[in-house]
């Protein structure tokens, strides 16, 4: 019996396309809606944000699109990304499961970002672009794109989450290592944030805050600043799906097909990386693999937040989409998680959870430490928090196969290593860590502010 651990590709098989989901989407998209008009959104007003290829791709229904040969020179540096039989932890699980992990921390800024960071860089490069504005919350994007600026000779300010600027240090140097000016969200720099700070000057923000103030500083540049945000919209999720692709072609070399997809979820960039190709093969193919999309019972946009039309950050400004959401004022608490702390989710997995293909499970932070140290202890490898959620509903998936003896594929996402996450463990390895389930009452507040659309209850 193989005791085969890596399974690598060759340079030669990086994929070549990404796949576009909208092609295949089981259920129709909503539209995207002016913020102020609350009718659809004309090119022209999405071009104040975004250059016109990604907007082209934002709504595209080819299946496939073409990755620029610019953009797959730079993946080269760490793509293919490896893929491992996870056998110590099957081991000290004692499951006869199969378990499988896709693992991005190798990429040179130690996360799945960089795949759609290098290709709107490079979109906004040569449409000539000179600076890009962005929000980050664990820093893992911020420093993605900064990375890819660099690499495209870009200017790049960071609208950083106070919080996570606070407990993530190292994230905000290796950025401004790369180049790019990073700002504790909410900043004294934009309009909104002057008047979040007068009203709330203790405000620890949220992705929905710095996603307001990286908007208003492009959309007020003139047009010398475009704004890139690292989830949420589909050409975000378009270009993760090269890691979907090479987890196939990874399979095969393992002769196993996944029964079981797992993804941690914030906005749904890895999620949709990992678990769209599966998708298709069940749509198209007839297989039958579960995707699981794992997020903090602290920010449970899936499981407990409506699936409604609501504005994408704090302010208004940005578009209103149909998404699972907890309220665009939900402030959520600074659990560690930072990536995973948004008030809203892709509308592409949002239908998709709606329609039932894609299931979503809440995980508490307790459970994810315990679980990323068993991962850590048996693979060698320290999870970012935000990929712990994908490793416990993996090893709880593993431990259901422990007690009815199914062998039972499962293949989750490492999205990133914990590396600049250490406080968070020294947290969790000193006990001053603490569950915390967003509070119910908390949720309907934040309910009562979403916009007023007509079709919203369609």
């Amino acid at each position: 019996m193989s005791e085969q651990v890596k399974y690598l590709l060759d340079e030669s098989k990086l994929p070549r396309a990404w796949y576009n989901v909208n092609a295949d989407m089981p259920v129709p998209p909503a539209p995207v809606l002016h913020p102020g008009t609350m009718e659809p959104v004309t090119p022209d007003f999405l071009s104040v944000l975004f250059p016109m290829a990604l907007i082209a791709q934002e709504v595209s229904a080819e299946r496939y699109i073409e990755i620029p040969e610019p953009v797959r020179d730079i993946y080269r540096l760490w793509r293919p990304t490896p893929f491992y039989r996870a056998r110590g932890l099957e081991k000290a699980l004692d499951t006869p499961a199969h378990i499988y992990y896709k693992y991005e921390g190798v990429s040179p800024v130690g996360s799945h970002k960089p795949n759609t960071a290098v290709a709107q860089a490079y979109y906004n490069k040569i449409s000539g672009t000179e600076a890009l504005t962005t929000e980050t919350g664990a820093g893992q994007w911020g420093s993605a794109l900064a990375m890819a600026c660099s690499f495209f000779d870009m200017a790049l300010e960071v609208y950083m989450v106070k919080v996570s600027y606070e407990q993530k240090p190292y994230r905000r140097i290796m950025m401004e290592s790369f180049g790019a000016e990073v700002f504790a969200s909410p900043t004294e720099r934009t309009e909104y944030g002057r008047a979040l700070r007068a009203e709330h000057p203790d405000s620890p923000g949220s992705l929905g805050i710095a996603i307001s103030e990286a908007v208003e500083a492009a959309a007020t540049s003139g047009g010398r600043k475009k704004y890139s945000l690292g989830s949420v919209l589909n050409h975000v999720l378009l270009h993760q799906t090269v890691i979907g692709e090479e987890t196939l072609l990874q399979l095969e070399m393992a002769g196993e097909y996944p029964d079981i997809v797992v993804g941690c979820t914030g906005g749904g960039s890895n999620f949709g990386g990992i678990a769209f190709s599966f998708l298709r093969e069940n749509l198209l193919n007839g297989k039958q693999t579960r995707l699981i999309a794992a997020e903090p019972a602290a920010s449970p946009s899936l499981t407990r937040g409506r699936y409604t039309f609501d504005y994408g950050d704090t302010a208004r400004m940005a578009p209103v989409v149909k998404m699972h959401t907890l309220g665009h004022t939900f402030v959520p608490p600074g659990i560690h998680a930072g990536g995973l702390r948004y008030h809203g989710m892709s509308p592409q997995i949002s239908a998709l959870v709606d329609a039932g293909y894609i299931e979503a499970r809440a995980v508490r932070q307790l459970q994810t430490f315990r679980d990323g140290l068993t991962f850590l202890r048996s693979e060698g490898i320290i999870p970012a928090p935000e990929s712990t959620h994908a490793i416990a509903v993996a090893m709880d998936e593993a431990r259901v196969c422990r007690e009815s003896g199914e062998k039972k594929v499962i293949v989750f996402n490492l999205s990133g290593h914990g590396h600049f996450d250490m406080t968070a463990y020294d947290a969790y390895l000193k006990g001053r860590l603490q569950d915390y389930a967003y509070p119910q009452e908390e949720i309907e507040a934040a309910m009562r502010d979403l916009p007023q659309v007509a079709m919203a209850a369609d």
